[in-house]
């Protein structure tokens, strides 16, 4: 069936969509999120609950995190309503991240959203994740007059780092990525190794700001290398060299402040060479964009903002509360996905058969335009 262009909203396949706000749920790890966005994308409500259950277990349990999600959702769907001021009846679509993640927390996610969209007759759209971050700079309000294509996309979290072409919905390039951890999952080894708990970007951030940034000499893995691969697992040994001959005893604040402040400048450094790299291998970028829970850190900002302006680019990164896992940018990907199918005329198929994936490669996302 062809499209139906309603109030100039997009379609999926035989779903006139969107005919009112959209409900969007996230439960790829360890937030459990709901949100609700307008057919322009502006945010009605949202709700988010960081899971605090894993902090005994140094990281995120799966099994742990899926059954916080299937307790958390029901409640939270509810809360978002209420605060939206609108009625179940009122929606007109329901999306969900639906992979890449943890495969529990996705499949109580993704069943969920499929559920309400059953019974309330309207269209479910399964989203990438990966592309949800990726798009997530184009939000109303994010950059002035709206983000265009193609941009320079820094991806870096506790799950991912690399670097992508973005040059369209549904169009993704992989320029590199890491060859080992990822930079958040970094963060959260070198914190436990000082003693700060998880998770611990932030508390290692915090620390850091009391610290001498060039006390400690650490590695600039892959620095200066052709390309923009990324490699962190020698930085975490460098850490534990230096805390070898501290054994079980506790370090000294100012000690640890350093260490923390060394550490944190080796990867903002690190960063910054592979992304300088990047952009290299682009032509013409609109902007340099950060997205993930990594790019709050404010010394990675200032480095990645100065990278921009040396480059004549704005830098733009979604705010603070959205660079990590959120319903906001599941949304929004969902809406993203329907214009394009509207612009290119394809009608997209309605997504309750989309089974949940804890992979889900970008590169087979513009498959859903394909007949285009």
């Amino acid at each position: 069936m062809t499209p139906e262009n309603t109030d100039g909203n997009a379609a999926c396949g035989a779903w006139s969509y969107p005919m009112g706000p959209l409900l969007a749920i996230e439960s790829s790890c360890d937030e459990t999120a709901c949100a609700i966005l307008s057919t322009q994308g502006d945010v009605l409500a949202e709700r988010l609950v960081s899971q605090s259950d894993h902090a005994a277990f140094g990281g995120v349990v799966p099994e742990i995190a899926a059954r916080a999600h299937l307790a958390l959702l029901p409640d939270l769907v509810e809360e978002t309503l209420k605060a939206s001021g609108l009625a179940r009846s009122d929606l007109g679509a329901v999306a969900a991240s639906t992979g890449p993640g943890l495969i529990g927390g996705l499949i109580v996610g993704a069943n969920f959203g499929k559920g309400l969209a059953i019974a309330l007759q309207k269209p479910f759209i399964a989203v990438n994740h990966i592309e949800a971050h990726a798009l997530s700079a184009r939000l109303p309000g994010v950059f002035a007059g709206g983000l265009p294509f193609p941009y320079l996309l820094l991806l870096v979290s506790g799950g991912h780092c690399q670097c992508l072409a973005v040059e369209g919905v549904g169009r993704y390039r992989r320029l590199g990525g890491t060859i080992d951890d990822a930079a958040g999952e970094a963060f959260d080894k070198v914190a436990k190794m000082l003693g700060l708990g998880w998770p611990g970007g932030p508390v290692l951030e915090a620390l850091a700001r009391e610290g001498n940034p060039t006390a400690f000499a650490f590695p600039r893995p892959l620095k200066g290398r052709e390309g923009c691969d990324f490699s962190f697992s020698g930085l975490k040994t460098a850490m534990a060299r230096q805390l070898e001959p501290y054994g079980m005893e506790p370090l000294p604040r100012e000690l640890a402040a350093d260490l923390a402040a060394s550490f944190q400048q080796a990867v903002a450094d690190v960063i910054g060479d592979r992304v300088t790299h990047a952009l290299g291998m682009m032509e013409r970028p609109t902007a340099l964009v950060a997205a993930g829970g990594v790019a709050a850190n404010g010394v990675l900002r200032a480095r990645l903002t100065a990278l921009a302006q040396a480059h004549d680019l704005p830098f733009v990164a979604p705010p603070l509360r959205l660079c990590t896992d959120n319903a906001v940018m599941v949304g929004w990907a969902a809406l993203e996905v329907c214009r394009e199918a509207q612009r290119l005329g394809v009608p997209l198929p309605d997504d309750r058969s989309t089974r949940p994936r804890p992979r889900w490669p970008l590169a087979e996302m513009a498959q859903r335009f394909a007949s285009g």
